[in-house]
């Protein structure tokens, strides 16, 4: 416990949201562009494809180039069966033309993707294995994707369990978590299209346990994108890309506080941590805002 209390390795997780992940992509250029160093990464979703990317070194610029051109239609294949409208066969072929075929234990940046086990609801973590594969899984919305089966598990949306995938981050040594959630705020809008209705139906599922395990992270982006589709927003990708960006900025000062000549940062953690008592809100509101 002791050295975890001196970790600094940053994590960073990305959450699900379909279309609204260009937003990702704003958040990772203004981590690059202020030099915060990404020890370890997690994504769900879409969060998963722009995690694994970002994983292998694809620059920002590149995945921001394929966003811009990442419509529906052309990461999802028409396959109509009793367990979905769509496969993710085409999100494959773009993860390998991407990537090639690789593994998730060979990432540059040590990578965690997430997806639901359909049947016993538990929460799969990939951290080896083909990646293509895992985020196939961890992107197949239930109802509207056929599931993918990977080591005789059915997998669908890792959303399900974990939205904005915190908790891998520290299971694999990071001491500073950083969450950009695509949720932040809800309104739902008239949907005008079936996979609008199930769409909806999901986000609502999720949108609660996604505030519960938020509540531990160091540092949370969170975005008001209620405004954007959740099928395609090429069209708007500058705005995305732009609330993506601002929003890390405006937040990046908190991370002052884990400079590792600030004692103050130690002491606070064991308290937090560590008291056999539970900790008032306002005395946590107090620590968050002179310590950060």
């Amino acid at each position: 416990m002791a050295m975890n209390l001196f970790n600094t390795k940053i994590g960073l997780a990305l959450g699900g949201g379909a279309a609204k992940g260009i937003a990702h992509i704003g958040v990772l250029s203004a981590l690059e562009e202020t030099e915060v160093d990404i020890s370890y990464i997690s994504g769900t979703s879409v969060g998963a494809i722009v995690a694994a990317l970002y994983a292998f070194n694809v620059d920002t610029k590149t995945i921001g180039s394929l966003a811009r051109r990442l419509t529906m239609s052309k990461v999802t294949s028409f396959k109509l069966n009793k367990t979905g409208f769509f496969s993710t066969n085409s999100l494959r072929e773009l993860m390998l033309e991407y990537l090639g075929e690789v593994n998730i234990e060979d990432a540059k940046i040590p990578l965690a993707i997430v997806a639901t086990d359909i049947n016993s609801g538990e929460e799969v973590i990939f951290t080896s294995g083909p990646v293509a594969d895992a985020v196939c899984a961890s992107a197949a919305v239930p109802g509207i994707y056929i599931p993918v089966v990977i080591d005789g598990r059915t997998l669908v949306d890792g959303g399900l369990v974990q939205n904005v995938p915190v908790r891998p981050l520290r299971t694999m040594g990071a001491g500073v978590t950083i969450a950009s959630n695509l949720s932040g705020v809800h309104h739902y809008s008239e949907p005008s299209h079936v996979v609008d209705v199930m769409r909806n139906a999901f986000e609502i599922a999720v949108s609660q346990h996604t505030k519960a395990q938020l509540k531990g992270v160091d540092l949370l982006i969170s975005m008001d994108l209620s405004d954007f589709s959740l099928r395609d927003n090429t069209e708007r990708y500058d705005e995305l890309f732009t609330i993506g960006y601002d929003s890390t900025v405006n937040q990046l000062t908190k991370l002052s506080w884990y400079h590792k000549t600030n004692i103050l940062l130690y002491l606070w953690r064991i308290v937090r941590d560590l008291a056999p008592f539970k900790i008032p809100a306002f005395v946590r509101r107090l620590g968050r805002k002179h310590l950060m």
